[in-house]
């Protein structure tokens, strides 16, 4: 079974307090972006050990405590599964807020799911899910959602960008979590994240914002660098997304987002959501 586990978008985030257990209280909105990996999932061979083979941008690390391997083990628990032979093609860059290796994570549960007609719901899918990681339970239904608490708890919301131009440039810096949540100080949103977003796209720019953006930048002045470069070609609205280190521009109307003077070396994926 093959299946293309793709990444996420933030449209705004605010990190609001701090919980009893450690984890952060936040406030996003979060869309489907169609730049995915690829993962293929097969029974292994009578008697074979279950596998996990890597391919693509370099994922560090024993293949043993990837998601995608830990799904096969978390489902294996409950449902006494075969071994499997699991192979990623890593295309979406990691450490960059898009969700990649979440995707991954959900991707696998479903792949698996289907493959041996374990028949999960949705609900018991997001369940497992939310075991795995706060944003992989985003990806068992890929559609765009109201997140909050730890990310992992929805509300459907009315919101469509279907067709419209994006851009999205990761300037080669990975970010980590543990990194990005030290820098911010958690506060109030600043907007309703929900009313704002139900204006005309134009308006994001004065009420869409990233908490992220202001505590990481003063170290990253690229992440605003590539802001500015987005807006000035024409973007509606541009945004850091997640704890970074992409940022994404939307341009309404447009086939396809202009190209930008940026180093060979940036991931640039452009395309319509």
């Amino acid at each position: 079974m093959l299946v293309f586990p793709n990444a996420k978008l933030n449209l705004g985030l605010y990190v609001t307090g701090v919980r009893p257990d450690g984890f952060r209280n936040l406030e996003s909105v979060f869309v489907p972006l169609p730049w995915c990996d690829a993962l293929e999932v097969l029974p292994a061979a009578d008697h074979a050990e279950s596998t996990l083979t890597l391919t693509g941008i370099p994922i560090p690390g024993d293949p043993t405590t990837n998601l995608c391997y830990r799904a096969y083990e978390l489902l294996r628990a409950d449902f006494n599964l075969p071994p499997v032979r699991q192979h990623l093609h890593k295309v979406v860059p990691i450490g960059a807020g898009l969700g990649g290796g979440s995707a991954d994570a959900a991707f696998a549960l479903r792949a698996l799911s289907e493959l041996f007609e374990l028949k999960l719901t949705s609900e018991t899918l997001i369940g497992y899910a939310r075991r795995l990681g706060s944003d992989c339970a985003f990806f068992v239904a890929n559609k765009p959602v109201f997140a909050y608490e730890k990310g992992d708890v929805f509300e459907d919301i009315s919101l469509d960008l279907t067709g419209t131009a994006c851009k999205v440039v990761y300037p080669g810096l990975h970010i980590s979590t543990a990194e990005a949540y030290a820098r911010v100080q958690p506060q109030p949103p600043r907007h309703d994240l929900r009313s704002a977003l139900s204006q005309p796209l134009e308006t994001w720019r004065e009420t869409v914002s990233n908490d992220f953006e202001d505590a990481l930048t003063p170290t990253y002045p690229v992440l605003r660098e590539i802001k500015q470069q987005l807006y000035a070609a024409g973007a509606a609205y541009a945004s850091l997304s997640g704890s970074g280190s992409a940022v994404y521009g939307l341009f309404p109307g447009l086939e396809l987002p202009p190209n930008l003077a940026l180093p060979a070396e940036y991931l640039v994926w452009d395309g319509r959501l």
